[in-house]
């Protein structure tokens, strides 16, 4: 394949849609509530933060979160010993991100711009780069996946979680988690935009590269918990690495 460089990304349009930014940033100020809408995050966070940590351990790395959203990830990676640096293009929820780490005291760098913008000027930077529940809100998922290539450096591990796209996924992710149990927003997801795993892989191979791991991950909301499986039908997460020769 064609080898991607940083300049490859300047100029180029963020890969974003402003609706999807405008929507986060309306409930910015609720981020850091356990029981409000972003309830579930909050409780996939644990589970998420051991997946990485357990995938290529979190101390002394330094770590880019894409998507950072108000830095639930970012903040729970710092306190493992990782220097971290969350980007997301949402101001005020950058904003909350940036107030929250001041009055916990957690050293994480945010940044209000993109990943190709980050890319430009920081390729090849980070040993890890995470982008949870991302993919399934930008136009060109597959794009993005070159831009985390670029982000990481050879050999260096990135992890992504996203939403499968089958029957069961529109009916627990949208049905019942958006108008039955009333746990997200109307409109929070679109099911065209969930990704299977088999296109997660294939574009990740495109983008050199490898897959590490793939593991589902069970959301309980009457229980208040979630936990990995090796069920990927609805919610899973991928390891992926760079390979080392490429640049």
């Amino acid at each position: 394949m064609t080898k991607t460089s940083p300049e490859s990304f300047a100029g180029i349009d963020a890969n974003h849609d402003p609706a999807e930014i405008a929507r986060f940033d309306a409930r910015a100020q609720r981020w850091w509530d356990p029981q409000g809408e972003f309830r579930p995050l909050h409780v996939l966070n644990p589970v998420r933060l051991e997946y990485v940590d357990a995938g290529a351990g979190l101390a002394g790395k330094r770590v880019l979160d894409v998507g950072c959203g108000g830095g639930l990830l970012s903040e729970a990676m710092a306190t493992r010993g990782a220097a971290v640096t969350g980007i997301d293009l949402a101001p005020l929820t950058i904003e909350v991100a940036e107030l929250h780490a001041l009055e916990t005291g957690v050293p994480v760098q945010y940044l209000r711009e993109s990943a190709e913008t980050h890319a430009a000027h920081r390729a090849g930077y980070y040993d890890i780069v995470t982008c949870m529940e991302m993919l399934e809100h930008v136009p060109e998922p597959a794009r993005l996946l070159h831009v985390l290539h670029t982000l990481v450096a050879p050999g260096g591990h990135i992890f992504v979680a996203t939403l499968n796209r089958n029957l069961k996924s529109y009916l627990l992710a949208i049905v019942a988690a958006e108008y039955v149990l009333n746990l997200l927003e109307r409109g929070t997801h679109t099911y065209e935009r969930f990704i299977k795993p088999s296109e997660l892989a294939g574009w990740a191979r495109a983008a050199a590269l490898q897959v590490q791991d793939v593991t589902g991950v069970a959301y309980d909301p009457l229980r208040n918990h979630a936990r990995l499986t090796a069920n990927v039908d609805v919610n899973y997460m991928m390891h992926l690495r760079r390979e080392k020769d490429t640049m």
